[in-house]
């Protein structure tokens, strides 16, 4: 188990693959202000709707040089049909080895009727031009998230 990551200190380094069929590493973002938003599972009702939002105010995102980044550890495939049904215009990062997660320490042990279960907490992390997390949301509700990141982006 990492320990617990803090407002204030380094984001930690990860190299994604991304549904675009590209690999993204969090030093080449240098420069970029990141949303990184890790989400349970592809084409599931909060995470769609968390996707789609996150798509809407994708140009306002983009005014404010911030790049969105959704991690799960579905697969490549999955992620490809997720984003072409729902038209999503957010960047999906496929975590299969759960290496990430773990990083980022979202990867917990979840209950659900009774039953525990280890799953990905749906959670969001603001980082700087300079790697630097200046925002961290823990068992985000999906309901006006995204533009609560907006705000906090334009306030960095």
């Amino acid at each position: 188990m990492t320990k617990a990551l803090a407002e204030g200190s380094k984001a930690p380094a990860f190299t994604l693959p991304l549904d675009d069929g590209t690999t993204i590493k969090l030093k080449d973002l240098a420069g970029e202000k990141i949303v990184l938003y890790f989400y349970p599972k592809d084409d599931t009702s909060g995470c769609t709707k968390e996707a789609i939002a996150f798509s809407e105010d994708i140009a306002k995102f983009k005014r404010a040089k911030t790049r969105i980044i959704g991690v799960s550890r579905d697969t490549l495939a999955k992620h490809q049909k997720f984003k072409e049904k729902h038209d999503l215009k957010v960047d999906l990062g496929s975590d299969e080895s759960g290496a990430v997660t773990e990083k980022y320490g979202v990867w917990v042990e979840k209950s659900m009727y009774g039953r525990k279960y280890m799953g990905i907490e749906r959670a969001t992390f603001l980082i700087d031009e300079k790697g630097v997390i200046r925002k961290i949301w823990r068992k985000v509700k999906v309901a006006g998230h995204a533009e609560e990141v907006l705000a906090a982006v334009k306030a960095l």
